[in-house]
């Protein structure tokens, strides 16, 4: 399977084998924003760094869903639209049809046990098995209840849930709720659409399976496209999610994963700005992966290659290579290669990888939700900032935690043991400590050059001074 030249943005041809390459995918062009839009007095004085000065990273899952393994629904429908491509020409008839629930449950689990936050998919109407918020063919509708309780209970807490389109294979008719009648490419999610649509024809696609997943109680910030989903509207794309996720969740900042960042700058890039003065500003975030999928890609198939991500010792690897930039580290799989079809290879390399960075760079990363990291790049953007006389003001368009600003030391702020930080009528302290690596909402430090200060940033005025 080759990348789309265009935009990289097939993601399941990112699980290459080990001749294959990947370069850093083009994004389309969007308005640029600035750093901080802080008082010009204030530029040399005052920077914004990452949350809790530490590196934030990410796991991306795609292609997950309830109960249903989309490499085995998904390959046959995929061969019919492209007979000609040899991945699709694989055994998928000896693959369960099923990723139980008991492996969601053992995944799940074990990551919030070590801190892991990121996205989950669950496709609406997973190859046209089923509908998650009626009828799951196969299963009983127990089975499918239970399955989204699980979802909500263990993974909600700590992960982004997305849907990745409808189907994720066929394009439905949204008068009929049917697939299109003719199979080919220009009927498959992945390469849809073939034409341009405007801003509302998008929206209107993107909703209807955010509504599917508002009917099974999960919340949703964002979505995710499938493979090229998306490669002909690539400028309306930013606002057909903010206008679709709005509408149906009431999101205040939308999300989106499509891209892949195989470069040197792997941050958030905000987009669709409009009415950033405004009490109800418009941004929508692009968040990134940092890595292919080098783990068992979309049927569960493939070669792991683990030091790909990192190495046993932690010093190679593109996920050592993202830290030690400072860039967001968010690592890329899909669902299928982490089940492997019931050996849960992926699985265990995956567990190897956190273990290793917790071990290696514990004190130097942080792990966050998609949304999260999205709402810290639109607030580390566009607050603006002030510094007079020792005192902080803040005006935020978006709230965010462990907003993390750096002070010069000369300020009076460097000699106190406490700060105040108030909002409104209401205030709260901010106490120092001892160490950086301590560094966490409310508190500061002070080292030989700045003074760091961390903090619940919330929307509107704010100000932190000397208590």
């Amino acid at each position: 399977m080759r990348l789309d030249k265009t935009a990289l943005n097939r993601r399941r041809a990112m699980a290459f084998g080990a001749a294959g390459t990947l370069t850093a995918k083009q994004l389309p062009a969007q308005k640029t924003v600035s750093p901080p839009l802080l008082d010009q007095s204030t530029q040399s004085k005052i920077s914004v760094l990452l949350p809790r000065d530490r590196v934030p990273l990410s796991f991306v899952i795609d292609d997950s869903t309830c109960l249903v393994n989309m490499g085995h629904f998904c390959t046959p429908q995929f061969a019919t639209a492209w007979p000609d491509r040899a991945e699709y020409k694989q055994p998928w008839q000896e693959w369960p049809r099923e990723i139980p629930d008991s492996f969601v449950r053992e995944f799940g689990e074990w990551c919030s046990e070590n801190g892991v936050k990121g996205k989950y998919s669950i496709v609406p109407y997973p190859a046209c098995v089923g509908w998650m918020d009626r009828e799951l063919p196969g299963w009983s509708r127990r089975q499918l209840q239970d399955s989204l309780k699980l979802v909500r209970d263990l993974m909600v807490p700590n992960w982004d849930i997305h849907p990745e389109m409808i189907t994720h294979t066929r394009v439905i008719d949204l008068k009929t709720g049917r697939p299109m009648q003719e199979i080919n490419k220009a009927t498959m999610e992945n390469s849809f659409p073939q034409e341009k649509k405007s801003v509302d024809e998008l929206a209107a696609y993107l909703a209807y399976a955010l509504r599917i997943l508002k009917n099974c109680g999960l919340p949703c910030e964002g979505v995710t496209t499938p493979g090229g989903f998306g490669n002909a509207v690539k400028k309306e794309l930013p606002a057909a999610v903010h206008q679709a996720v709005r509408d149906v969740f009431g999101t205040e900042l939308p999300h989106y994963f499509k891209y892949v960042e195989m470069g040197d700058d792997t941050e958030p890039k905000l987009e669709n700005l409009s009415a950033l003065d405004s009490t109800y500003p418009q941004v929508t975030a692009n968040v990134l992966a940092g890595t292919g999928d080098w783990f068992g890609g979309w049927q569960g198939i493939r070669t792991i290659e683990q030091q790909r991500y990192l190495s046993p010792d932690g010093q190679t690897g593109r996920m050592a290579d993202l830290i030690r930039a400072r860039q967001p580290a968010v690592m890329l799989c899909h669902w299928p290669g982490m089940f492997n079809n019931g050996s849960k290879d992926g699985f265990h390399a995956f567990q190897s990888i956190v273990r290793t960075i917790a071990s290696v760079y514990g004190k130097q990363t942080v792990w966050m939700k998609l949304s999260e990291i999205g709402r810290y790049w639109a607030a580390k953007r566009l607050t603006k900032i002030t510094l007079t006389d020792g005192k902080i003001s803040l005006i935020a368009p978006f709230a965010t935690q462990c907003f993390t600003l750096s002070i010069p030391r000369s300020s009076n702020i460097a000699a106190s043991n406490q700060l105040t930080l108030s909002h409104g009528s209401q205030s709260q302290l901010i106490k120092r400590v001892s160490s950086e690596w301590k560094l966490n909402s409310n508190t500061f430090f002070v080292d030989h050059q700045s003074v760091k200060v961390c903090f619940d940033l919330t929307k509107g005025i704010s100000s932190i001074q000397t208590s």
